[in-house]
Order: structure tokens, then C-alpha cells, then sequence
């Protein structure tokens, strides 16, 4: 027998009612990107901030969106951050994740991943800009709501990590 062809993914792209009751992003759930970079004055972290276009505008958050029907969290973040401010360059090693689920039916996974060296710029209409921020710096700006309950979490998983070489 043969095997059959390979079904095509489907999107995850669309608003669901949770279990909850709240209407979220992402038919299948959702993920994100935190991205750190080691330099000689410590670890930086890349956020974007978010066009008029995308939900909470004006406010910086890490890379991410839905996740299309049986895509890990943790592949499902690289294709967004790499379609929304460019490929990931070479190796990443994983730190860690944070998962918030609300409710049985929908999670939001963020994975925390070191790379060797900066990268990223605004691809599409989600992104206006990004940056690259010390996590003090981070806990200054305007943080997107779901990334600013998040960031408490990834912050541990980097500072966890702050002392060790990758």
C-alpha cells in the first residue's frame, strides 16, 4: 500500500470562542518568539512593536500569531517571526517556554530562544519596528496586555539563563 500524499496545513488564521468565553486569534492557539542575543553588556531580547493594522497597535510584544492545524508552538513561532521581521539566522538554542491557556480549548505558548548574533526589521503591516532591549528596558515600554502578563515568566527563563553559556 501507499502512502497517502501529504494534506496540505491548514490555517489557523481566524478568531475562535474559548471555552472561556473569551474570542481569541488563532483557530488552533497561538505562539510567539522571545528572542535573546548574549553580548559583552549582557542579554538583549527582540521585540516588535505592532502597526495600527494589528491588535493593540503601538504597543511592543514578542513575534507570533495562530498556529495552523497540527503545528508544534515552538514551529509554529519560528514561521511567524520569520514571516513577520525575517529569517532566524543559524542555530537557536531553546531556553525555555511559557504557556498561558485560559481555557481547555486555547493556549498561547511562548518560547524563549537564544540565537548567535541581532537580526530582524519590519516585513509587513503587523510590524512598524524592532528592537533589541535589555529586560529593564523592556520593563519600560508600552508592552502589548497579553505580552505584558507574559513577560514576568520569560523574564525568569532569560535571567535563569543570564550566567550560563549557551
Amino acid at each position: 500500500m501507499l502512502n497517502p500524499p501529504d494534506r496540505a496545513r491548514r490555517t489557523g488564521d481566524g478568531f475562535m470562542r474559548c471555552g472561556d468565553g473569551h474570542v481569541r486569534w488563532g483557530m488552533f492557539g497561538a505562539a510567539g518568539a522571545v528572542f535573546v542575543v548574549r553580548e559583552n553588556n549582557g542579554l538583549r531580547v527582540l521585540l516588535q512593536k505592532r502597526s495600527a493594522m494589528a491588535h493593540e497597535g503601538g504597543t511592543w510584544s514578542c513575534c507570533g500569531g495562530a498556529l495552523d492545524e497540527g503545528e508544534a508552538p515552538y514551529d509554529g513561532a519560528l514561521r511567524e517571526a520569520s514571516e513577520e521581521v525575517g529569517p532566524v539566522p543559524g542555530i537557536v538554542s531553546m531556553m525555555g517556554e511559557y504557556v498561558f491557556r485560559p481555557s481547555a480549548d486555547w493556549a498561547y505558548t511562548t518560547v524563549v530562544v537564544e540565537v548567535a548574533e541581532r537580526f530582524g526589521s519590519s516585513l509587513n503591516f503587523e510590524t512598524d519596528a524592532v528592537g533589541w532591549f535589555t529586560s529593564d528596558e523592556v520593563d519600560a515600554l508600552q508592552l502589548h496586555a497579553g505580552f505584558a502578563a507574559a513577560w514576568p515568566h520569560l523574564r525568569d527563563i532569560i535571567e535563569l539563563h543570564a550566567d550560563t553559556k549557551s
